[in-house]
């Protein structure tokens, strides 16, 4: 029987599953006209009133709170609801899931919840280059996460992604946010040049290197490692090239790391290192120099994204022969178990289908998939069915910024390739074309920044507008697409 005084007879419209009950307070999720407020219901004494502002009504013997959708209330929220606050996901099997427009995580959250929760999510994912193009903030990042997962009723536990850190500045900045999972890009401090040195070239530039990683200090020169199948000595050209190529990066996350270490006090943490973002692979011999020397300099990780052989380019399949990234892939999850074990992340993962499985059998599940972009395609997708009119403004839009948008991105998409929008017949389809993909995928931050005349959004508005009129067409082709992205990860074969 309901209790006559219960927000499920309240006669308000609330999302089903955002219905819970925590020490007596009764919470939910309410739509109305003007948006959604978030309910709270108790006796007026309650002490979780003091966490929450908005308007107050009586409800028989108990008080009816609603709350717009602020930071204050996302804070509120987390403080009274524990299962909202991130937490570490150690090394179980996990995916990120970005989100670029802070629409997407109530989609995520079902794909998720069809993984029966074999896969540890992070809802809440967006780098500092990424926040940069669209003009978020990190706490804004957090609390539209925040409201997916609640509005979906998500229990079962969460990671943050500060993703592609740079600075002691970014990560102050995410930590004050409540992220709890910091990826840390030392690619601006790889050093390109080891590729064509000569060993004369890479004894002049190893003297260069700062005095904490010059190479003499690995401990390596001269040493073998058999790891599994793996069989690795680090002869004099073998560690300078290493060295010289990472390094400084190496150095860089290890300061990286201990600033994060003692601004973060007590809180829990987990690190990730990306150098994905390279020219180059990075070479078996080149992961156990960068693991061996992140441990002799005091850092702790969860997980490590190298550049793997074959091209990652953005919503788009894994580019190469997949026999050969097996065979490279499993060199580095052997490594990955002798210095760890840690997982190892795949970057740019989107769409990425041809070697989940491949990726999840060699690591045996220590594996973290990190996705973003593919999420705002599909935003896409669900416009170009709706409003074809528009979705073809935003493509001829984005074709006019392509060339210079790319140039932070790996990708091979040419315009010339692309169908001429005066020669597209079946707009949803539009987003299976490879390079149309491509040049929709790397212009999100133009599209939603462009600005009229008069200053105001030219493509943000509308877009988002679209988005919250049509929720379920949104969250289930996320649903769809991501669970095609989870299930090769849910069995190791």
């Amino acid at each position: 029987m309901v209790n006559q005084h219960s927000l499920v007879s309240a006669n308000l419209n609330i999302f089903p599953r955002s219905f819970t009950s925590a020490n007596g307070v009764e919470y939910g999720l309410a739509q109305f006209p003007l948006g959604p407020r978030v309910a709270v219901l108790a006796h007026p004494e309650a002490p979780v009133f003091k966490s929450f502002e908005g308007t107050c009504v009586q409800f028989g013997e108990k008080t009816l709170l609603l709350a717009p959708l602020t930071p204050h209330t996302a804070a509120g929220l987390r403080a009274q609801l524990s299962w909202l606050q991130p937490r570490p996901l150690g090394l179980k099997t996990s995916a990120g899931m970005g989100d670029r427009i802070g629409l997407a995580t109530p989609g995520h959250v079902r794909a998720a919840r069809a993984a029966d929760g074999k896969i540890a999510p992070i809802f809440a994912q967006q780098s500092i280059r990424e926040m940069t193009r669209t003009g978020r903030t990190p706490q804004q990042v957090m609390d539209d996460a925040t409201w997916g997962i609640f509005s979906e009723g998500w229990q079962a536990g969460v990671g943050a992604d500060a993703d592609h850190l740079k600075t002691p500045e970014d990560i102050d900045i995410c930590l004050a946010a409540g992220f709890t999972f910091f990826t840390i890009d030392p690619g601006a401090f790889v050093d390109k040049r080891t590729e064509t040195a000569s060993l004369t070239e890479l004894r002049e530039l190893a003297e260069q290197l700062p005095p904490e990683i010059q190479p003499g200090k690995s401990g390596l020169l001269n040493k073998s490692f058999r790891i599994e199948n793996l069989s690795i000595t680090f002869d004099e050209a073998t560690l300078l090239k290493a060295a010289v190529k990472y390094g400084t990066a190496v150095a860089h996350v290890a300061a990286m790391y201990h600033h994060l270490e003692k601004a973060a006090g007590t809180r829990p943490f987990e690190l990730e290192v990306s150098v994905d973002e390279t020219d180059q692979p990075t070479s078996h011999s080149e992961h156990v120099y960068i693991a061996s020397e992140l441990k002799r300099l005091g850092v702790k990780w969860v997980s490590l994204a190298p550049r793997y052989i074959g091209r990652f380019e953005k919503g788009v399949d894994y580019m190469g022969d997949t026999n050969a990234f097996e065979s490279d892939i499993a060199g580095h999850a052997a490594i990955a178990r002798e210095f760890g074990p840690y997982k190892l992340s795949l970057h740019s993962g989107s769409d990425k289908f041809s070697i989940y499985g491949i990726a999840s059998r060699q690591t045996r599940g220590l594996v973290h998939l990190k996705t973003a972009g593919t999420s705002y395609l599909e935003a896409l997708r669900t416009i170009a069915a709706i409003d074809v009119g528009f979705f073809r403004e935003i493509y001829t839009f984005a074709r006019e910024r392509y060339d210079t948008d790319k140039a932070s991105y790996h990708v091979s998409a040419e315009l010339g390739r692309a169908p001429l929008p005066d020669r597209v017949t079946n707009w949803p389809a539009l987003l299976d074309q490879f390079d149309a993909r491509e040049i929709l995928h790397v212009t999100f931050g133009s599209v939603l920044t462009d600005q009229n005349a008069d200053g105001s959004l030219r493509f943000y508005d509308r877009f988002t507008s679209i988005l919250r009129a049509n929720p379920e067409a949104y969250a289930a082709n996320l649903e769809t697409h991501f669970t095609r992205h989870l299930t090769p990860f849910l069995s190791i074969e």
